[in-house]
């Protein structure tokens, strides 16, 4: 029992010297949690890639390139051609955007290649995201392009090359949001009485609220 005492004194006694200093010469906000990163590791973080292709990195990969390294570690999850293996999605092949089950696939959704490779880079392979060197990435981009015929067998995709890519579903988008901008000002006085508001209309009936229970297909508005 002495001993135990003994020991949590001294513990503690070493733990009051050791934050002693630290909590009169830190700066305000400095906890003492972590260490200050190298511009190293900043740069492996640092990866995004515009649409402009800013932020693309040296290298490069040809479509025949990214067909073997597709093969190797994207066809398991994504199909030999893009179309998909059980619940991981499809890449390419026949979809529609305007069907009553809409598909988004690279070809006729995705509005920059950028933002592909940007993907790839990030996220892919699933189970070893950000292990492809650069030139895989760029071949596998090539690749999944390629298969939504949006590039040529010859392509070769660079940081040149790649942000001249006209993706077919590029004008698809509304960049601008057109939703009027809304400021709810506190009321300071001569308010509506809290009981004089009413609601006056809701959202039900109206087959615009997907049901929460029940099958998809009978819950979505027809």
């Amino acid at each position: 029992m002495f001993s135990w005492v003994r020991g949590a004194v001294i513990a503690t006694a070493c733990l009051t010297v050791a934050a002693g200093p630290a909590s009169n010469e830190s700066p305000a906000g400095y906890y003492g949690y972590g260490t200050v990163p190298t511009q190293t590791q900043i740069d492996g973080w640092a990866i995004a890639v515009r649409p402009d292709g800013q932020g693309l990195p040296a290298g490069h990969g040809s479509v025949k390139d990214g067909d073997d390294v597709y093969q190797a570690v994207c066809a398991a999850c994504h199909g030999t051609f893009g179309e998909g293996v059980a619940r991981y999605p499809k890449l390419a092949g026949d979809g529609s955007l305007t069907g009553d089950r809409p598909e988004p696939l690279v070809g006729n959704y995705w509005p920059y290649a950028t933002t592909l490779f940007d993907y790839i880079n990030r996220a892919m392979p699933f189970p070893a995201p950000h292990s492809l060197s650069p030139d895989q990435v760029y071949a596998v981009t090539a690749y999944v392009l390629n298969l939504n015929n949006v590039v040529p067998d010859s392509f070769i995709a660079d940081r040149d090359s790649l942000p001249n890519v006209k993706m077919p579903n590029r004008n698809g988008f509304i960049w601008t949001d057109p939703r009027p901008d809304t400021h709810d000002t506190a009321c300071m006085q001569n308010c509506v009485p809290p009981d004089a508001v009413k609601i006056t209309s809701t959202a039900e009936g109206k087959g615009i609220t997907p049901r929460t229970t029940g099958p998809l297909d009978t819950a979505l508005p027809q």
